[in-house]
């Protein structure tokens, strides 16, 4: 049996608290625990992620490098909403390259940068409709972005959904349409960039 570590320790997150793990969501921790890897004790995390129902185990030496991080502060929660109410910026008609940025963006983990994927993937979803692949990362994005405002805020994802959607609306109505003709986006012959699997050992 594993010993339990989760008491007493000094690791940059606590058991009970809320942390965010990139790309993957919300999730708590549920204790810290001590096992033996390669001959060494080894603390990890178990955290639970309720979006898909698993529990990870994560290196404690290696929580911050993967990305685990806190939930961001209510000023934070406000920025993200500033973000997807400002004006829309075009981004590139070309799918592809518009998709790796946008990836790019979401593995970072910063709910700014989710924010923004929110934002550009919506205005452009306005102009012409999503590949498959785009749609998925922005149902991603914002299943992302709204869980962690409400944990931020402490308010129900009801309510953040309707907020998100109320400030993103206004400007979607008021996008301008152009050079349709000339996008490109058939997903033939393109294969995303490839996850990279995280140490969970």
């Amino acid at each position: 049996m594993p010993e339990d570590k989760t008491a007493n320790l000094a690791t940059p997150f606590q058991v009970n608290q809320k942390v965010v793990y990139p790309l993957q969501g919300v999730g708590q921790i549920m204790a810290i625990t001590e096992r033996v890897f390669k001959g060494k004790p080894t603390q990890y995390y178990q955290i639970f992620l309720p979006v898909t129902d698993m529990t990870v185990m994560i290196p404690v030496g290696k929580a911050v490098e993967i990305g685990i991080r806190s939930i961001v502060p209510r000023e934070k929660a406000q920025e993200a909403f500033n973000i997807i109410a400002s004006d829309f910026e075009p981004i590139t008609a070309d799918w592809k390259m518009r998709y790796q940025m946008n990836l790019d963006h979401l593995k970072s983990g910063d709910i700014t940068d989710i924010a923004l994927v929110v934002r550009n993937l919506y205005h452009r979803s306005k102009v012409k409709e999503l590949p498959i692949l785009e749609r998925k990362l922005y149902d991603s994005a914002m299943k992302l972005l709204i869980d962690e405002i409400a944990f931020s805020l402490d308010i129900p994802v009801a309510e953040v959904e309707a907020i998100v959607h109320e400030k993103l609306e206004p400007l979607g109505k008021s996008a301008i349409v152009s050079s349709l003709d000339s996008d490109s986006d058939s997903e033939e012959e393109f294969e995303p960039e490839p996850e990279e699997e995280e140490d969970e050992e």
